[in-house]
């Protein structure tokens, strides 16, 4: 990895993980106080806003969030649902790419249940300690936090059979390693449902510097080379589909941003 890729990595890395200590320095009242910034990019720079309440009730139902630890909902940097589209069954075995304080994986656990399993990546040591502490409170067994990076991932090949991911891909800057650890950690026949953010034509994003890589914008690609790079890896059934368009550029205190929240599918074949 280059010299500029390790720096949008620790870049990466810092904020998420100052993201989580915010959260964990949250007191119980701080929790249900906390303010929405509007779905997008929040002041501070992240995906969406910190401790973003209202913003994590656009992308689930209040059904989903009901019981969940206040701090999982709260670190939410996510522009979508990938576990309202994964279409999880009992005992399915689930790898969540960054994730973060952990709300996708408990989703996830609620669909697979005791017979499936759910285990959540990521690079940030705040976070994991943020995600392990909200497994705690729910009391769950069938969900396990592991350190690494999507770019070269600590999981056995073929021991996975969907894999989930929500506003993290476009965070990486080797997509490519992403793609195909992600194919050799699926079983064959496995499937991944991520949501991410794209560039809405073919210039790619309006901003490009390092600090734009933590908002999802500067990572952000097209749907071809999206596609182009997932049908290297080995993927097949690729389909893409817009799940909130333009999502990134109703914020009236930031420029455009030329990107929009899309929803994607691939299958490794059988």
């Amino acid at each position: 990895m280059s010299t500029e890729q390790d720096q949008i990595k620790e870049l990466v890395r810092e904020r998420y993980g100052a993201r989580a200590e915010r959260v964990i320095s949250l007191t119980p009242a701080e929790l249900e106080n906390t303010e929405s910034d509007g779905c997008g990019c929040s002041t501070d720079g992240d995906c969406c806003g910190v401790e973003d309440l209202d913003h994590a009730m656009l992308l689930y139902n209040e059904g989903q969030l009901s019981g969940l630890p206040m701090e999982s909902i709260a670190a939410s940097a996510g522009c979508g649902n990938p576990t309202a589209l994964a279409g999880l069954q009992p005992g399915e075995r689930v790898l969540d790419l960054g994730s973060g304080g952990g709300i996708d994986c408990f989703l996830a656990s609620q669909q697979v249940g005791d017979t499936g399993k759910v285990t959540g990546l990521d690079m940030t040591p705040a976070m994991l300690e943020l995600a392990r502490a909200n497994k705690a409170k729910l009391g769950i067994e069938n969900v396990d936090f592991v350190q690494g990076e999507m770019e070269k991932m600590p999981i056995p090949d073929s021991s996975v059979d969907v894999i989930i991911s929500n506003c993290v891909v476009c965070l990486s800057p080797d997509k490519d390693a992403v793609f195909s650890e992600s194919f050799r950690v699926l079983s064959p026949g496995g499937r991944i449902h991520l949501s991410d953010v794209m560039a809405l034509t073919d210039e790619g994003p309006s901003v490009s510097s390092p600090e734009d890589w933590v908002s999802c914008t500067a990572g952000a690609e097209h749907v071809d080379v999206y596609r182009d790079r997932l049908i290297r890896a080995g993927f097949t059934d690729i389909e893409f589909a817009g799940e909130q368009a333009d999502y990134m550029n109703d914020r009236s205190e930031r420029p455009a941003t030329n990107t929009a929240g899309y929803k994607v599918v691939a299958h490794k074949p059988a």
